[in-house]
């Protein structure tokens, strides 16, 4: 691959955007981050053997109607951008001592990725069918066996990360940036040479010469 030191890997929640990631950052031998790492905002809402849902991950999906949970959410991005363009800044500088990253998270919004005018950067946004993503916050959240209660947080956050992967999408396009089909059935390591590949013919931050 060419001069890249950051690649930025964008999508809703459960795509596979941390699985290829991890690939990506392996081949490369680059570091892996996720944007969720840099500043919480409720999480997912159903229980696992490891953890119960807290009261207010339940209130905020509970009380608030989609369009609400939308807005929400993309205010965080807003306030977490300055911190993720210092973190893009320093790591594709090569000169500061640090290693190459590959940061992956659904903060990576198009609109403001597309304000980056840092070299050795290429960004991609996954996606997947609405139907793909279900099924795997379902198995995720083990949908069938849950209570009723439960099952509703879950589908409000169904809800908005179709409704963030919609609205993420016409950015994408929009603004002729790069986004792949994680949900055909290709294994990490398969989608992590399409990333690559797209990362390598990138000749500005998400932009080849192909979706120009």
């Amino acid at each position: 691959m060419h001069d890249v030191r950051v690649v930025l890997i964008g999508g809703t929640s459960n795509v596979g955007k941390s699985t290829v990631a991890q690939v990506v950052a392996e081949r490369l031998g680059f570091a892996c981050l996720s944007t969720d790492g840099l500043a919480r905002h409720p999480g997912r809402p159903w229980r696992t053997p490891e953890r119960e849902v807290p009261a207010h991950v339940a209130e905020h999906y509970g009380s608030l109607a989609v369009d609400e949970l939308i807005t929400s959410v993309l205010g965080h991005y807003d306030r977490l951008w300055p911190r993720i363009e210092d973190l893009i800044s320093t790591h594709a500088s090569d000169g500061r001592g640090t290693a190459g990253l590959v940061l992956e998270g659904s903060a990576l919004w198009p609109v403001r990725v597309a304000t980056l005018q840092v070299a050795r950067t290429a960004a991609v946004w996954l996606t997947a069918d609405a139907s793909v993503v279900r099924a795997r916050v379902h198995a995720a959240g083990s949908y069938e066996t849950a209570l009723d209660e439960e099952q509703v947080l879950m589908d409000k956050f169904l809800a908005r990360t179709e409704r963030y992967q919609t609205l993420m999408i016409e950015a994408v396009d929009r603004l002729g940036l790069e986004r792949i089909d994680a949900g055909g059935g290709r294994s990490a390591a398969e989608l992590a040479d399409v990333v690559l590949a797209a990362a390598d013919a990138q000749t500005a931050v998400g932009r080849s010469t192909d979706t120009g």
